[in-house]
């Protein structure tokens, strides 16, 4: 099934615009999420907002927005007041420079879109994709939508294609420094060193494969679910059991290198399991 977008805008760096279309590279709805109900006859559940000072429910047409700057102190804003500093969108995005992609820390990263070209934009996608892969730079800019103003990273997609992503990123103020936390001192010694990168070593990849990881959870509920649709009593499996903590960490990790990865633990491929009978046969002759 093809992809729909969501929504047009236009790249632009120095006199180059290029016309992309936006589509959402995450799935919301794949999420899981439950109601809440009475307990006693199963019904819908409704929010209603209780004033904490005359203890009556409050419509919504007398709901008011309020910041609080002190303790219980508050400054009311009328909806036209906040609607008149929200952001104007722009459809557009206005690169603004280009940095080294590895240069840009993870922990900035928000939600991603995928760009994809729109009419008469296939020519500088292209291009930009490919100028931004080889020289393993991303390009930074801005996007207003929604009434807000975004941070955004444009960057090749890691991929057989030559696409884009545009990644809104998080402002310096939503991030906090890790300068913040407490992590003491402490000295590795050669030996230890060693037994760790040889510990990477073995379980390392060429790449990151996503199909590798399921979510468990997700299954555990999809399967209780199903259970209790169709009218099934669910039986809480007993929490497993969690190994003694190995004090010793030359030993952890002497330990972590013996047991076999999980590729040797694989089972034989079919050529061998197939020449079994042959041989079989060949004896009976």
């Amino acid at each position: 099934m093809a992809a729909r977008s969501i929504a047009s805008l236009t790249i632009s760096f120095g006199m180059v615009s290029i016309p992309v279309k936006l589509y959402s590279a995450t799935e919301a709805s794949k999420a899981i999420s439950f109601n809440l109900l009475h307990k006693a006859c199963g019904s819908r559940l409704k929010q209603q907002y209780l004033c904490v000072k005359e203890e009556v429910v409050v419509p919504r047409e007398d709901m008011v927005k309020g910041y609080e700057f002190a303790k219980d102190q508050y400054v009311m804003f009328s909806p036209e007041e906040l609607k008149a500093m929200e952001e104007v969108g722009t459809h557009s995005a206005e690169i603004t420079q280009f940095v080294p992609l590895k240069t840009v820390d993870p922990v900035y990263f928000d939600k991603a879109y995928y760009l994809g070209p729109d009419k008469g934009g296939a020519k500088p996608y292209a291009l930009l994709a490919r100028a931004l892969r080889e020289s393993g730079r991303c390009a930074l800019g801005r996007w207003a939508a929604r009434g807000k103003q975004y941070i955004v990273m444009i960057r090749p997609v890691e991929d057989l294609v030559e696409g884009l992503v545009m990644q809104q990123l998080l402002y310096a103020g939503e991030v906090r420094s890790f300068r913040d936390i407490d992590i003491p001192k402490m000295d590795v010694k050669p030996a230890e060193l060693k037994l760790a990168q040889q510990l990477i070593e073995q379980q390392s990849s060429e790449k990151f494969d996503p199909a590798a990881y399921k979510d468990e959870v997700r299954e555990r509920i999809e399967a209780a679910v199903q259970k209790k649709v169709e009218g099934q009593e669910i039986t809480m499996a007993e929490a497993p059991e969690t190994g003694a903590q190995v004090i010793d960490l030359m030993e952890a990790l002497r330990a972590s290198l013996e047991k076999k990865p999980k590729a040797e633990t694989r089972k034989p491929p079919k050529r061998a399991e197939q020449a079994e009978p042959a041989t079989r046969k060949a004896a009976k002759k």
